[in-house]
């Protein structure tokens, strides 16, 4: 007001003695300078703020020129003579203030000399209006603003000041071209701290607008506020026809502080704004500072992958792919609004393909986060109040980008044929050696029935056939390998058969009270025989058995169809949302095909399905030719080797099938929701080879199906619990720990004593009882020595894990729980083949083979499982450090090659258990030990 007072006084008091008001000629051309730089609309509203002041003027002369009547005249009459007709003033306010000075210059020309007593009067009243009119308009300058335009140049600093009364204006002009993209970036630093009224900087172009206040404040988690002063912005560049376009764009600076706020501003152009395909650029960027790039398509390359790297972990940071349009979404808080993002610590890596863009071309923002809660850091504690901002100073993180492009249709047509191939070729190789054992089958029948024309056999009083002979002659070859064993052969022709013993239905031949003791008494002698074990009824075993394979196939079909949906909602999710911190892949070597993000991952997966089919027809055929010896009444598929019972081997080529559908399923979206998808089946097949395995010497004692299951279920279900509770969960692990070794013990008592001690009131008394007969009163050695080594070694294993959960909390429980299953399985199954060979048996040249092929392929598929390429167990951004390119064919990464091995490696370990007691077909049950 003090500034303004002076301008409006001037003119008043020049006009006061009827002349008019005097300026210099460098004064009006400094007013017409800084007016004319005003825009249109402020020099409007300044006119139409000085239109009152100019009216008071040309009134205040009007009363002062006014005629009077005569010097007798009262105050009312001088008061009318004084006043303006109402007419005349309304048109003087319509008409501005050209019409009111005109007005002035009339009645000073037509009015006489007032009287000196009124002229004083007239006076001291103009004088306190026009004091009334410039406290009025120094009460509204506030409202009002200053605005300075100028014309600014790139890469140039201006330092300059700005208030409430001031808004400045810089204008640029940018030449764009239209095969040449170039960025433009505005860099803004406040130096005064001033936090309750911030400096706002809006820059417009010409099809958008950005605006950001400086100080920039983003927020955290619980509501925290981070301050930043020093904020640079990218402008997003509009899109042009021509060949060459001048584009103009302004940055407008103001505040709403009555002080000056000091503020630097810099627009510089970004020249290697555009990405350059296989080429490494480095840039840094801050929570205020973001970074985005353009990347086109050339040419011939339909998909690429953007890669981005730093070499350090933190600040934790957001990396995103966005069309090419305006506004571009570049900061902590909007970054997430609009295409594809992930979180980011070391790694990043998102494969584009074209045909989702239809400009061909997209943006690579790197946004810098204000936390790193969300990338695995820890969340500091600051001292603050809920509405106190936060200063973080300088989170500044150097980056890496480079786009290359991605695999070609070659390569998916080249990978789903190397896949075929390899497991379309254990079909091939099975009809070979299909073929070339019937043929070896036929030479040898050939060759006997040369044998028998040569020398005539005599037939026995009961009618037995020289093929009944054969089969005694390679009997009492065997008998020969069973060192240890007084008992003769005995006629197989003049044998009672001993299902003959057993009552069709398993149930009733259990609660018979003979056969109750009967069976105490078969079971409980010190050296077992298989024909001890296999006395019930083939065809209630059979029932039994299959069982197995229709309760699995039940399971299956309930199992997998929510799968199905689940992971097509999850894959649907990512898909629309963009967010690629939901599924956790193997971003370098993960390869699109329509909705799925990584199909590589499902493809490979498709080997466990092959193989799993491949061996139920296999396990058919052999069911088929068993089958027909039956019928023929043969002796030797009656009463000669491992009873043959296929329930379980068609239960386990089921449960291979199925570990391949569910674990291409948790592939589709692998993460900490879905993750036992992939590890249901897992724990099914170990349980089911060890049921195999135990099955082949006690066919009579194994569990069912229904308790098998069940028993698995429980498993399925503490591994649930175990990743949902488990972590840092010292409770847990005691009570899983203490589960567990229950259940070895209890375990181990029903195998060491043939399923006959029971679990019932007496249990406690029938411990004290053998401790104190065996232990305390008389020293006295296990009866049955083999399978206390086996138990006792065990239990061994089996508390050392226990141990090792209870200490250390693994993290990946489901794992540890896969390994408790393995290593019981891999421990019987070397219990039974050093068993074996102590009994005097044999191992074929398959089984041997399978034996060693089947190690091999293990070995190195475990190497591969261990490369950890991903972790649920961590923050998305972890796990991506992890990551790795593809490995083999430029298609598939480690863990596809460990889904490659691990179903080659499963498949042969069946046909181990299959061809495992191929040695004794030809051997008489009663003469095969049980172990």
């Amino acid at each position: 007001m003090a500034q303004r007072t002076p301008q409006l006084q001037e003119p008043v008091l020049a006009c006061l003695d009827g002349s008019p008001p005097r300026e210099g000629r460098e004064g009006k051309r400094e007013r017409e300078r800084e007016r004319e730089s005003f825009p249109l609309d402020t020099r409007k509203k300044e006119a139409e703020r000085e239109l009152p002041g100019r009216l008071l003027l040309g009134w205040s002369f009007l009363f002062l020129r006014a005629p009077l009547k005569g010097r007798g005249l009262g105050a009312d009459a001088a008061a009318a003579a004084a006043a303006p007709e109402p007419g005349r003033r309304k048109e003087g306010r319509r008409e501005g203030g050209g019409n009111a000075a005109a007005l002035s210059r009339e009645a000073m020309a037509e009015a006489p000399h007032p009287h000196p007593h009124r002229l004083r009067a007239l006076l001291l009243l103009g004088l306190v209006l026009l004091v009334s009119l410039g406290v009025a308009e120094g009460e509204g300058e506030g409202e009002s603003k200053r605005v300075v335009q100028k014309e600014a140049e790139f890469d140039r600093l201006y330092s300059e000041s700005v208030n409430a009364a001031l808004l400045d204006i810089y204008a640029f002009n940018h030449t764009v071209t239209r095969n040449r993209t170039e960025g433009v970036r505005v860099s803004v630093n406040v130096l005064s701290e001033q936090k309750e009224t911030p400096v706002l900087f809006v820059v417009r172009q010409k099809e958008a607008v950005v605006s950001f206040q400086v100080p920039l404040i983003l927020r955290g988690l619980y509501q925290r506020k981070y301050l930043y002063q020093d904020v640079s912005r990218t402008l997003c560049q509009p899109q042009t026809k021509k060949e060459v376009d001048t584009q103009f764009f302004y940055v407008d600076v103001s505040t709403l502080s009555r002080e000056n706020a000091s503020y630097q501003l810099r627009v510089t152009r970004v020249e290697n704004f555009v990405l350059r395909t296989g080429e490494h650029f480095g840039f840094n960027a801050t929570a205020a500072q973001p970074q985005y790039f353009k990347y086109e398509f050339p040419e011939g390359v339909d998909s690429v992958i953007v890669k981005v790297t730093s070499a350090a972990k933190f600040p934790c940071s957001v990396i995103s792919v966005q069309d090419v349009l305006c506004p571009v979404y570049d900061l902590d808080n909007n970054v997430a609004f609009i295409g594809m993002y992930q979180t980011m610590t070391k790694k990043a890596a998102i494969t584009v393909q074209k045909k989702d863009y239809p400009s061909h071309s997209f943006y690579v923002v790197v946004v810098v986060k204000t936390e790193d809660e969300a990338c695995g850091g820890a969340l500091r504690f600051y001292p603050y109040s809920k509405d106190e901002p936060v200063d973080q100073g300088n989170r500044l993180k150097t980056l890496d980008v480079v786009v290359s492009p991605a695999v070609t249709s070659q390569a998916y047509v080249g990978g789903m044929l190397f896949v075929l191939g390899v497991f379309l070729s254990f079909y091939l190789l099975t009809v070979l050696i299909a073929c070339w054992e019937n043929w070896r089958q036929q030479k040898k029948k050939r060759l006997g029935l040369l044998a028998t024309m040569d020398t005539p056999s005599t037939e026995t009083d009961n009618g037995s056939t020289a093929s009944t002979e054969n089969v005694t002659d390679s009997l009492l070859s065997t008998e020969a390998s069973y060192s240890y064993t007084d008992r003769s052969l005995e006629n197989m022709a003049g044998r009672p058969r001993l299902d003959s013993l057993s009552s069709v239905e398993e149930d009733d031949y259990d609660t018979l009270a003979d056969i109750e003791s009967d069976k105490n008494v078969i079971r409980t002698k010190q050296y077992l025989y298989v024909a001890d074990l296999a006395r019930k009824d083939k065809r209630v075993l059979r029932k039994k058995y299959q069982i197995y394979f229709w309760n699995i196939a039940t399971i299956a079909v309930f199992y997998a169809l929510p799968v199905i949906q689940l992971v097509i909602t999850y894959q649907t999710v990512v898909n629309v949302t963009g967010n690629q911190d939901i599924c956790y892949y193997n971003f370098l070597c993960a390869h699109p095909l329509g909705n799925l993000s990584a199909f590589n991952n499902i493809l490979s997966n498709l080997g466990y399905i092959l193989l799993g089919l491949l061996f139920l027809l296999i396990i058919l055929q052999r069911e088929i030719n068993y089958n027909r010896a039956l019928m023929r009444n043969d002796l030797q598929a009656v009463e000669c080797g491992i009873p043959k019972h296929f329930g379980l081997f068609y239960a386990m080529g089921t449960a291979l099938m199925m570990e391949g559908l569910l674990s291409a399923c948790y592939h589709v979206c692998p993460n900490y929701t879905n993750f036992q998808f992939d590890t249901s089946f897992m724990y099914m097949i170990a349980g089911l080879c060890m049921l195999k395995l135990y099955q082949k010497r006690h066919p009579d004692i194994n569990a069912s199906a229904y308790s098998a299951y069940a028993c698995l279920a429980i498993v399925i279900f503490f591994s649930v619990v175990g990743v949902v509770f488990g972590k840092g969960n010292m409770a847990f692990w005691i009570v899983f720990s203490v589960i567990h070794i229950l259940s070895t013990l209890l375990l181990s008592t029903q195998l060491y004593y043939m399923g006959r001690w029971k679990l019932d009131s007496g249990i406690l008394r029938r411990i004290l009882h053998v401790l104190y007969t065996d232990c305390i009163r008389q020293c006295s050695g296990p009866m049955y020595v083999d399978r206390m080594v086996l138990l006792v070694m065990g239990n061994i294993i089996n508390w050392s894990l226990a141990a090792y959960g209870l200490i250390m909390h693994p993290n990946d429980f489901a794992s540890y729980l896969l390994a408790i299953g393995i290593c019981n399985l891999l421990l019987y199954f070397a219990f039974y083949i050093i068993m074996k060979l102590r009994s005097g048996e044999r191992l074929k040249l398959i089984s041997l083979l399978c034996i060693v092929c089947t190690s091999v392929v293990w070995g190195f598929a475990l190497y591969f499982f261990f490369q950890g390429l991903s972790t649920w167990q961590k923050t998305p951004a972890e796990s991506r450090e992890h990551n790795r390119e593809c490995v083999l064919l430029n298609f598939f990464d480690d863990h596809d090659v460990w889904h490659f091995l691990s179903s080659i490696a499963m498949f042969g370990s069946f046909l181990v258990l299959l061809t495992l007691d191929d040695d004794l077909d030809t051997v008489q049950r009663d003469k095969i030990y049980v172990f």
